[in-house]
Protein backbone atom coordinates (compact mmCIF):
# COMPACT_ATOMS: atom_id res chain seq x y z
CA UNK A 1 0.00 0.00 0.00
CA UNK A 2 1.26 3.47 -0.92
CA UNK A 3 1.92 5.76 2.02
CA UNK A 4 -0.67 8.57 2.23
CA UNK A 5 0.20 12.11 3.27
CA UNK A 6 -1.14 13.02 6.70
CA UNK A 7 -0.52 16.05 8.87
CA UNK A 8 2.77 15.27 10.63
CA UNK A 9 1.58 17.01 13.79
CA UNK A 10 -1.23 14.47 14.20
CA UNK A 11 1.14 11.55 13.78
CA UNK A 12 3.59 13.09 16.23
CA UNK A 13 0.87 13.55 18.85
CA UNK A 14 -0.30 9.97 18.40
CA UNK A 15 3.19 8.50 18.67
CA UNK A 16 4.04 10.72 21.65
CA UNK A 17 0.91 9.61 23.52
CA UNK A 18 1.63 5.95 22.84
CA UNK A 19 5.24 6.33 24.03
CA UNK A 20 4.09 7.96 27.30
CA UNK A 21 1.47 5.28 28.00
CA UNK A 22 3.95 2.49 27.33
CA UNK A 23 6.60 3.97 29.59
CA UNK A 24 4.13 4.48 32.43
CA UNK A 25 2.79 0.93 32.33
CA UNK A 26 6.27 -0.57 31.95
CA UNK A 27 7.00 0.59 35.49
CA UNK A 28 3.77 -0.93 36.83
CA UNK A 29 4.11 -4.28 35.10
CA UNK A 30 7.84 -4.68 35.75
CA UNK A 31 7.35 -4.10 39.48
CA UNK A 32 4.52 -6.65 39.67
CA UNK A 33 6.46 -9.18 37.59
CA UNK A 34 9.41 -9.03 40.00
CA UNK A 35 7.15 -9.16 43.04
CA UNK A 36 5.26 -12.31 42.00
CA UNK A 37 7.88 -14.01 39.82
CA UNK A 38 5.90 -13.99 36.56
CA UNK A 39 7.63 -14.84 33.26
CA UNK A 40 4.74 -13.58 31.13
CA UNK A 41 4.49 -10.24 32.95
CA UNK A 42 8.26 -9.82 32.82
CA UNK A 43 8.24 -10.46 29.06
CA UNK A 44 5.35 -8.07 28.57
CA UNK A 45 6.93 -5.34 30.71
CA UNK A 46 10.11 -5.48 28.65
CA UNK A 47 7.87 -5.28 25.62
CA UNK A 48 6.32 -2.06 26.99
CA UNK A 49 9.83 -0.63 27.32
CA UNK A 50 10.63 -1.75 23.77
CA UNK A 51 7.46 -0.06 22.51
CA UNK A 52 8.51 3.14 24.27
CA UNK A 53 11.88 3.00 22.47
CA UNK A 54 10.24 2.29 19.10
CA UNK A 55 7.87 5.24 19.37
CA UNK A 56 10.60 7.61 20.60
CA UNK A 57 12.75 6.62 17.62
CA UNK A 58 9.80 7.23 15.32
CA UNK A 59 9.40 10.77 16.72
CA UNK A 60 13.06 11.47 15.96
CA UNK A 61 13.05 9.87 12.50
CA UNK A 62 9.83 11.37 11.09
CA UNK A 63 11.71 14.33 9.63
CA UNK A 64 14.31 12.12 7.91
CA UNK A 65 14.42 11.01 4.28
CA UNK A 66 12.73 7.78 3.13
CA UNK A 67 16.13 6.07 2.94
CA UNK A 68 17.02 6.90 6.55
CA UNK A 69 13.54 5.99 7.77
CA UNK A 70 13.98 2.60 6.14
CA UNK A 71 17.33 2.14 7.89
CA UNK A 72 15.75 3.00 11.24
CA UNK A 73 13.00 0.50 10.43
CA UNK A 74 15.60 -2.23 9.96
CA UNK A 75 17.17 -1.28 13.28
CA UNK A 76 13.76 -1.45 14.96
CA UNK A 77 13.33 -5.01 13.74
CA UNK A 78 16.31 -5.90 15.93
CA UNK A 79 14.83 -4.02 18.89
CA UNK A 80 11.66 -6.08 18.52
CA UNK A 81 13.72 -9.20 19.27
CA UNK A 82 14.98 -7.91 22.62
CA UNK A 83 11.91 -8.85 24.68
CA UNK A 84 12.06 -12.38 23.31
CA UNK A 85 15.67 -12.85 24.38
CA UNK A 86 14.92 -11.47 27.85
CA UNK A 87 11.96 -13.81 28.12
CA UNK A 88 14.03 -16.88 27.24
CA UNK A 89 16.47 -16.05 30.03
CA UNK A 90 13.67 -15.49 32.55
CA UNK A 91 11.95 -18.71 31.46
CA UNK A 92 15.18 -20.66 32.03
CA UNK A 93 15.41 -19.28 35.55
CA UNK A 94 11.78 -20.29 36.16
CA UNK A 95 12.56 -23.83 34.96
CA UNK A 96 15.25 -23.98 37.62
CA UNK A 97 12.83 -22.78 40.35
CA UNK A 98 9.28 -23.75 39.20
CA UNK A 99 7.15 -21.67 41.59
CA UNK A 100 3.86 -20.38 40.08
CA UNK A 101 3.13 -16.64 40.27
CA UNK A 102 0.26 -15.32 42.37
CA UNK A 103 -2.85 -15.60 40.15
CA UNK A 104 -4.76 -12.45 41.14
CA UNK A 105 -1.93 -9.92 40.56
CA UNK A 106 -1.12 -11.75 37.30
CA UNK A 107 -4.73 -11.48 36.16
CA UNK A 108 -5.27 -7.86 37.17
CA UNK A 109 -1.96 -6.64 35.76
CA UNK A 110 -2.62 -8.46 32.49
CA UNK A 111 -6.05 -6.80 32.29
CA UNK A 112 -4.47 -3.37 32.84
CA UNK A 113 -1.90 -4.06 30.11
CA UNK A 114 -4.73 -5.10 27.78
CA UNK A 115 -6.52 -1.78 28.35
CA UNK A 116 -3.34 0.24 27.70
CA UNK A 117 -2.39 -1.66 24.55
CA UNK A 118 -5.92 -1.61 23.14
CA UNK A 119 -5.95 2.17 23.58
CA UNK A 120 -2.56 2.48 21.85
CA UNK A 121 -3.67 0.21 18.99
CA UNK A 122 -6.70 2.43 18.32
CA UNK A 123 -4.52 5.55 18.44
CA UNK A 124 -2.04 4.10 15.91
CA UNK A 125 -4.52 2.28 13.65
CA UNK A 126 -5.14 5.30 11.45
CA UNK A 127 -1.42 5.79 10.85
CA UNK A 128 -0.25 2.21 10.27
CA UNK A 129 0.19 2.68 6.50
CA UNK A 130 1.91 6.08 6.79
CA UNK A 131 5.64 6.84 7.07
CA UNK A 132 6.49 3.30 6.02
CA UNK A 133 8.03 0.71 8.28
CA UNK A 134 8.32 3.05 11.26
CA UNK A 135 4.62 3.35 12.01
CA UNK A 136 4.12 -0.22 10.81
CA UNK A 137 6.56 -1.30 13.53
CA UNK A 138 4.67 0.63 16.19
CA UNK A 139 1.24 -0.63 15.13
CA UNK A 140 2.28 -4.28 14.72
CA UNK A 141 3.99 -4.30 18.09
CA UNK A 142 0.97 -2.80 19.86
CA UNK A 143 -1.52 -5.06 18.07
CA UNK A 144 0.50 -8.13 19.01
CA UNK A 145 0.64 -6.91 22.60
CA UNK A 146 -3.18 -6.90 22.77
CA UNK A 147 -3.21 -10.59 21.83
CA UNK A 148 -0.44 -11.30 24.34
CA UNK A 149 -2.40 -9.59 27.10
CA UNK A 150 -5.45 -11.77 26.44
CA UNK A 151 -3.14 -14.76 26.85
CA UNK A 152 -1.76 -13.34 30.12
CA UNK A 153 -5.31 -12.97 31.47
CA UNK A 154 -5.99 -16.59 30.50
CA UNK A 155 -2.75 -17.64 32.20
CA UNK A 156 -3.89 -15.91 35.37
CA UNK A 157 -7.18 -17.83 35.31
CA UNK A 158 -5.44 -21.14 34.62
CA UNK A 159 -2.86 -20.52 37.32
CA UNK A 160 -5.63 -19.87 39.83
CA UNK A 161 -7.31 -23.13 38.82
CA UNK A 162 -4.25 -25.40 38.55
CA UNK A 163 -1.61 -23.69 40.76
CA UNK A 164 0.84 -24.68 38.03
CA UNK A 165 3.85 -22.76 36.73
CA UNK A 166 3.16 -23.85 33.13
CA UNK A 167 0.46 -21.37 31.98
CA UNK A 168 2.70 -18.42 32.84
CA UNK A 169 5.73 -20.03 31.22
CA UNK A 170 3.92 -20.97 28.03
CA UNK A 171 2.44 -17.50 27.59
CA UNK A 172 5.82 -15.89 28.24
CA UNK A 173 7.43 -18.00 25.52
CA UNK A 174 4.50 -17.26 23.22
CA UNK A 175 5.12 -13.53 23.62
CA UNK A 176 8.71 -14.12 22.56
CA UNK A 177 7.51 -15.91 19.40
CA UNK A 178 5.03 -13.12 18.56
CA UNK A 179 7.76 -10.50 18.82
CA UNK A 180 10.06 -12.54 16.60
CA UNK A 181 7.38 -12.64 13.89
CA UNK A 182 6.78 -8.88 14.21
CA UNK A 183 10.52 -8.29 13.82
CA UNK A 184 10.52 -10.35 10.62
CA UNK A 185 7.63 -8.35 9.13
CA UNK A 186 9.18 -4.98 9.99
CA UNK A 187 12.56 -6.05 8.55
CA UNK A 188 10.90 -7.10 5.28
CA UNK A 189 8.98 -3.81 5.00
CA UNK A 190 12.04 -1.71 5.80
CA UNK A 191 14.25 -3.64 3.38
CA UNK A 192 11.71 -3.08 0.59
CA UNK A 193 11.60 0.66 1.37
CA UNK A 194 15.38 0.88 1.38
CA UNK A 195 15.64 -0.77 -2.04
CA UNK A 196 12.91 1.54 -3.41
CA UNK A 197 14.68 4.64 -2.03
CA UNK A 198 17.97 3.63 -3.67
CA UNK A 199 16.43 2.85 -7.07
Amino acid sequence: MIDKPLPESGLRRAVGLVAALNLAYFGVEFAVALAIGSVSLFADSIDFLEDTSVNCLILVALAWSARWRARVGMALSGILLAPGLATLWTAWEKFMAPVPPQPLPLLLTGAGAFAINLTCAFVLAGYRHHSGSLTKAAFLSTRNDVFANVAIIAAGLLTAHTLSVWPDLIVGLGIAAINADAARKVWAAAKKEHLTAES
